[in-house]
């Protein structure tokens, strides 16, 4: 019983960068873990990033390493994804996710998703 809100995509030119934002609410005390995932079209959702619900510990694919950096705000049940160095192939929908397991990267391990945010890096 989580409800979940993204914001924050957009158009961005190739090198730029775009910070997604990920507001929790219900029943948080439940959450473990909160990630992003991404699906472009006619592609599997994919695992991005994950932060555990203490902020101790992040967890981020091969493909956006050192580009893409997840933090918490002061307000715990809020997360961002702040996207550097953006690239064509990062164009999806960026979902937010929240899990009860400790930082899965695994999509079945997720219980609640906001509503997706399209993020497109033009050439």
């Amino acid at each position: 019983q989580v409800q979940l809100v993204e914001s924050g995509g957009g158009l961005v030119q190739a090198g730029g960068s775009l910070r997604l934002s990920c507001a929790a609410s219900g029943r948080t005390d439940s959450i473990y873990t909160m990630g992003w995932f991404r699906q472009a079209p006619g592609k599997e959702r994919d695992f991005v990033a994950a932060i555990s619900w203490s902020g101790g510990s992040t967890r981020y694919a091969d493909a956006v390493k050192g580009r893409f950096t997840m933090s918490r705000a002061n307000a715990k049940s809020t997360v961002y994804l702040q996207m550097n160095s953006l690239k064509p192939e990062d164009t999806a929908v960026y979902y937010c996710a929240v899990s009860s397991y400790r930082m899965s990267a695994n999509p079945r391990d997720f219980g609640s998703w906001g509503q997706g945010t399209q993020v497109t890096v033009s050439s």
